[in-house]
């Protein structure tokens, strides 16, 4: 069935506190998707940011993001009072976060809130707690004892906290107790605000697209509690780690830096921490798209300490039999793959028996130097259709800076004009598209520039910032959608 969907991460939203949150701004925008008769809401991960504030590098796959607390929703409550809120400085630019202010003030604030939560806890959270217990624990003492170090990384701790020693495990659990306190509190106003935004969607037939990125954070309580899960030595340092290799676009290549999976030790065990992941994943979301499937056939891996990504390998990946297993525990569960770039016959293979959608990225169709399978012509239906994704620049953005040629081709082939905006020309390129589904970006929906892009890879210090002015997502344009939805079949019946 034809669907449609917008791409915007929680924290894009407006806000008077820095950040967009999972309040009644999350739920005007799904009453926005709903008169734009759309069918989904794609966020990218939602996990806590760490060093760059990359939602791709997180201190944990299975916690959520403090950030995306609602502060009102906490006054409601009686855990904060609105003048506390306004007492500190969020950042003076509507249109982006300022991580670092967030930094300094969040958690300040949340603390006000745990001394109130420790005098009434509600009757549901040590059900919480009990539920989510297998990373919930480490995750708190995690965080906890990162910020009795000063946020030094798990690595630079002392040789009893970094090996796990019981001893020195259990003295730090009842030292730092008031702290894992904390920590666990706030992901429990986390998954009480999330599961409420997701019901309301959902109850107004928006089901909602989450990203699993591949790979975890070294520093991270995923490696830190699972070593043996990963390819470290015997000091928990990473032998290989994960990154591309040069191609006509880097030199270098792309050095991510993450440690990667000892897949071997991972099938003897059933592949258990993936299958926890993914039944975490698929209560949290409706339809989950996992970045970089091609890495689950093949990976490149890169000697650590190495400056770029020149002098990695291939190696094997756990392909299909992965995937298999998951289903055989989990069931069937809604999988998007995030298939882009260069693809071999093996890969196409693992996608095809996995039954799969991949994605079709439009700014990748328009080489003027040679066929493209991004090309719409080309589309099957099983698939997922984009203008861009969060790591591509905006359509005008694209228009502006891809070659000349390309551009003329883009012009040509889907007869873009000035009167129509060649935003909303490309974009009814992918709606009109034979793919089962499409999204575009929030961003490309309010004809917005380069300057509002939501991430350049391999750069630092300019990204995941993007916010959406109040008021923008109004009437008028959700009108305009609902025309172009009803026009080539994807409104909701």
């Amino acid at each position: 069935m034809r669907g449609s969907g917008v791409l915007m991460h929680i924290s894009s939203l407006p806000s008077p506190y820095g950040i967009g949150t999972l309040g009644k701004e999350a739920i005007k925008f799904v009453d926005f998707l709903v008169k734009s008769a759309q069918s989904y809401w794609q966020v990218l991960p939602i996990c806590p940011t760490s060093y760059g504030d990359s939602p791709y590098q997180s201190f944990s796959s299975f916690a959520g993001n403090p950030y995306f607390i609602d502060l009102d929703l906490l006054c409601k409550d009686k855990l904060l009072t609105k003048r506390e809120c306004q007492s500190y400085e969020w950042g003076g630019d509507a249109t982006q976060v300022d991580y670092g202010i967030l930094y300094q003030n969040r958690y300040p604030l949340l603390h006000k809130a745990f001394e109130r939560f420790a005098e009434h806890t509600p009757e549901d959270y040590a059900q919480f707690c009990r539920e989510q217990e297998d990373w919930l624990e480490d995750y708190a003492l995690f965080m906890a004892l990162k910020d009795a170090h000063g946020g030094e990384a798990w690595s630079k701790w002392e040789d009893g906290l970094r090996f796990r020693d019981p001893q020195a495990m259990d003295r730090a659990r009842e030292e730092l107790a008031w702290e894992i306190g904390f920590w666990k509190m706030l992901q429990y106003l986390f998954y009480q605000q999330w599961g409420a935004l997701k019901s309301y969607a959902n109850e107004n037939g928006i089901r909602i697209i989450g990203d699993v990125p591949i790979y975890v954070a070294f520093d991270s309580a995923d490696v830190w509690a699972n070593p043996s899960q990963f390819y470290l030595d015997g000091n928990l340092n990473p032998i290989d780690v994960a990154g591309c290799p040069p191609d006509a676009f880097s030199a270098d290549g792309q050095l991510w830096g993450n440690p990667l999976f000892r897949w071997d030790v991972m099938k003897q065990d059933g592949y258990r921490w993936w299958v926890r992941r993914m039944e975490k994943t698929s209560k949290l979301f409706d339809v989950i798209r996992i970045d970089h499937f091609r890495g689950f056939d093949s990976y490149y891996a890169i000697p650590y300490g190495h400056e770029n990504a020149r002098y990695g390998q291939w190696r094997q990946g756990p392909g299909i039999e992965l995937f298999r297993v998951i289903e055989q525990e989990l069931g069937k569960l809604h999988i998007i793959a995030e298939d882009l770039g260069f693809l071999t016959d093996s890969v196409r293979n693992m996608l095809s028996e996995s039954g799969y959608p991949g994605m079709k990225l439009f700014q990748f169709a328009f080489d003027s130097r040679e066929e493209s399978d991004y090309l719409p012509h080309n589309y099957k239906e099983n698939c997922v259709v984009y203008a861009g994704t969060h790591d591509n620049d905006t359509i005008l953005g694209w228009l502006k800076n891809a070659p000349k040629e390309c551009v003329s081709y883009a012009k040509r082939y889907l007869k873009l004009d000035k009167e129509e905006g060649y935003n909303w020309g490309v974009m009814r390129g992918v709606w009109a598209s034979v793919g089962d589904t499409a999204v575009v970006t929030m961003q490309d929906l309010l004809g917005l520039g380069s300057r509002c892009r939501m991430n350049t890879p391999s750069t630092l210090g300019s990204n995941w910032m993007w916010r959406m002015e109040p008021g923008a997502s109004d009437g008028r344009l959700a009108r305009r959608i609902r025309g172009q939805m009803e026009l080539y079949s994807r409104a909701p019946r």
